[in-house]
Parts: structure tokens; C-alpha cells; sequence
């Protein structure tokens, strides 16, 4: 396992270290710095800050000393919203039962929250064969390094090979702790994930160079195998009530909880009525309209519809929309009933996010633009003209 060492012969108690430090890891004690490895990232900002080249990296290998083996089971982290699961989770849940099945192994879900116990069973009908459950005030609130360290206690005591968690902001900020902690291979933004039936390990499938290329990782000498999955990218499992599984209680240890953070508030972003990633129907727009006052046309449009509106990269690079807005491999992907792409040229980089929608209306000036390759319905047009009077029809429709 990698860790940093400290010289103390050469440490000529400078304290620069202790300066570039982000997560106060380091301390002088009698004039010669020391690390606190429960703390340290290995980020290594003060291997490279040291004037005497005191502190070295310390390289290991911990594969012979882990008995793969031993590690069974296809874990979900159960992300929470204002007190319900989301959706993401159930999304997991059955892509988990596939792996699982493929594996001869059983489904877990981690739920940690306070007064979240009644959740478990939703996620028993949704296919867990087991949910480990911790119910505490301290997790009442979501703190990545609380969170993480109860997270990988779990992983120490019942050793999972598989822990899957949603690429949304909380599950990112999540599951890059654990990997550290835990010491596994983690593989993010997946699209696709499937098992190696002969080696029996996880095949995790994520675009790479913009989108032009379709990676395949695997993690074949470390558990539990880790990925952070796209939203919408995977079926929910189905609901079976008579789906029967059982609830595992964990005690807390106080001694997770990061007293170097604490939560004040929560401000809930309300630029949308409609969640992107839950709408059937989005309009999107991009660098076709111009300015950013000319989203009010595809408002007008999508409050017609009940719609979700998107964005390009494009339109949040230049601020004219905040960044939840933005569809594509930096941003969300949706898989709506309907996607309406307002002045977008389509690069991979957006279709990557929407390519999958049942229905793809493309509106754009230009009739080579990308957009139309993957569109079911193509306008070639003005799309100052024909937004307006789309908008005006559907009012005329709806009123009747």
C-alpha cells in the first residue's frame, strides 16, 4: 500500500509541509514534522514543498496480501433525496441483479440516514437481498468523509467484490474517498457494466477521448471492484413485493464522524420546474440562439410541454445557464420520452448524453449539422421562426 515517510534526520522542522497541507495532516513535535495517515490523501503537495527532500513516497504492492476470494456480493449505496431513495439507486439495483446473478453471489444495499429504516423495504422490493442499514443522527446529513469512513468499515467487515454507486454530485464526492480507504480500483462515469464469465470479474464501460472511444476497465487484482454508473443510462429494477431480504443493522462509531466539517445548510437550486434527469420531455438549447435571453423561447416552449429545458456545454461555458442544465459527458444524461434540440450542432460530446432518448427532434439552420444523424425528426429552419410558432400551435392544441 502507498503511504509517505518522513526523514527525521533530514526534517530540519521548516514547516513549509504543514503549510501546503489541504486536510491538516501534518504537525511539528519537537521541532520535526510528523504525518497523521488516518488523514493524509496522498495528495503529495509536500513531497514536492520539502527543501531537504525529507518526506519520500512509499511505494507497496498489497495484492499478495489480499484474498480476493473471500470478498462476495454486488453492493448498491443507496443515495438519498429529502428523505426518499432516488432514482439512480433503483437504476443500480437492477443492473445489480444481473451482475449478481452472473456471479452466483447476492445483491446489498447500504442505506445510512437518520429515521431511514422504513427505506429498506423499498429497496428489498427492488431486488436487494440485503441491506445494511445504519441509522444515526450523525449521517443525518450527507458529509463525504463521515459518510466514507463508515462506508469502508463496512467493506472491511463484509467484504464485498463488487460496490456500485450513481455518478451524481454526492455519489462522485463519495466513492473517490472510499477507493482510497478501501485501497480499490474505481472506474467513474460508466455507461455499461457486465461480467467476464470465465474470469468472473467486472467489465466496466465508460466513454474516453471525448466520447470517440468506448473504454472497457477492469480491476482484477483488487475488491471490492468500484464504478460510479450515469444516470438514466440503465432500466429500474422492477417493483416485486413478494421479494424477501434481509435487514442488517450496524451500529455507529463516532469516531467516523469529521469534526473538521460541519453542515449548515442546504440551498436547493430552483432554475427549473422540471428535473432534467426525471423529465419525459427536455428542450434543449445551444449556441444556435445566440444569446442567452433567447432561452425565454424554449421556456415557452417546454411550460406548453411540462418539459425539462437543457443546455449544451456550449451555453454554460459562456454563462447564459447554470451548469444542472447541461446534457452531455460532462454533464447529465437524460433518456426522455421526447428530446427537442434547439440550435444544437450535435457533437459526440452532447450525443453522448441524449443519444439514447426515445424520440430526437432536431431544429437547426444548418442540414449538415451531426444533430441530424441521430435525430428521428429534423427541421431545417430558422429556429427563431419555428419555436414561436410550434409554441403557438401547442397552446392552440391545449386549449381546445
Amino acid at each position: 500500500m502507498s503511504g509517505i515517510k518522513i526523514d527525521r534526520e533530514k526534517c530540519i522542522g521548516c514547516s513549509a509541509c504543514v503549510g501546503v497541507c489541504p486536510v491538516g495532516a501534518i504537525s511539528m513535535v519537537d521541532g520535526k514534522a510528523i504525518i497523521d495517515m488516518a488523514k493524509c490523501t496522498l495528495c503529495m503537495s509536500c513531497v514536492s514543498t520539502c527543501p531537504t527532500d525529507a518526506i519520500k513516497v512509499i511505494r507497496q504492492t498489497i495484492v499478495k496480501d489480499m484474498d480476493i476470494n473471500s470478498y462476495k456480493g454486488v453492493w448498491v449505496f443507496a443515495e438519498i433525496e429529502e428523505q426518499n431513495i432516488a432514482s439512480i439507486t433503483y437504476e443500480l439495483l437492477g443492473k445489480a441483479k444481473t451482475l449478481a446473478k452472473d456471479l452466483n453471489t447476492y445483491v446489498g444495499a447500504i442505506l445510512l440516514g437518520e429515521n431511514v429504516k422504513n427505506l429498506s423495504q423499498k429497496l428489498i422490493e427492488r431486488g436487494a437481498d440485503k441491506v445494511f442499514l445504519i441509522d444515526h443522527s450523525s449521517l443525518k446529513h450527507f458529509i463525504s468523509e463521515t459518510y466514507a469512513n463508515t462506508i469502508i468499515n463496512l467493506i472491511k467487515k463484509h467484504k464485498p467484490e463488487i460496490l456500485l454507486a450513481g455518478a451524481t454530485t454526492l455519489g462522485r464526492s463519495l466513492v473517490s474517498r472510499i477507493a482510497i480507504g478501501a485501497y480499490a480500483g474505481l472506474t467513474a462515469d460508466c455507461t455499461g457494466l457486465d461480467i467476464d464469465k470465465e474470469r468472473k470479474i467486472l467489465i466496466q464501460t465508460r466513454p474516453a477521448f471525448g466520447g470517440n472511444i468506448m473504454a472497457r476497465i477492469i480491476s482484477p487484482n483488487f475488491r471490492p471492484q468500484m464504478a460510479t454508473v450515469r444516470h438514466k443510462v440503465m432500466p429500474e429494477a422492477v417493483i416485486d413485493p413478494t421479494h424477501k431480504g434481509e435487514i442488517i443493522e450496524e451500529n455507529f462509531d463516532e469516531s467516523f464522524v469529521e469534526k473538521r466539517v460541519k453542515f449548515i445548510d442546504f440551498i436547493k437550486e430552483e432554475t427549473s420546474k422540471v428535473n432534467l434527469a426525471e423529465a419525459n420531455i427536455i428542450v434543449s438549447g445551444g449556441r444556435g440562439l445566440r444569446n442567452p435571453e433567447n432561452f425565454k423561447l424554449l421556456e415557452d416552449l417546454a411550460d406548453v410541454l411540462g418539459a425539462a429545458i437543457g443546455s449544451s456545454r456550449a451555453c454554460v461555458d459562456a454563462g447564459w445557464i447554470p451548469y444542472s442544465h447541461q446534457v452531455g459527458q460532462t454533464g447529465r444524461t437524460v433518456n426522455p420520452k421526447i428530446y427537442i434540440a434547439c440550435g444544437i450542432s450535435g457533437q459526440i460530446q452532447h450525443l453522448v448524453g441524449m443519444q439514447s432518448s426515445k424520440v430526437i427532434i432536431a431544429i437547426n439552420s444548418d442540414p449538415n449539422a451531426p444533430i441530424f444523424k441521430v435525430a428521428d425528426y429534423g427541421l431545417v429552419g430558422d429556429l427563431f421562426t419555428i419555436i414561436p410558432s410550434l409554441t403557438r400551435k401547442l397552446k392552440q392544441l391545449k386549449n381546445k
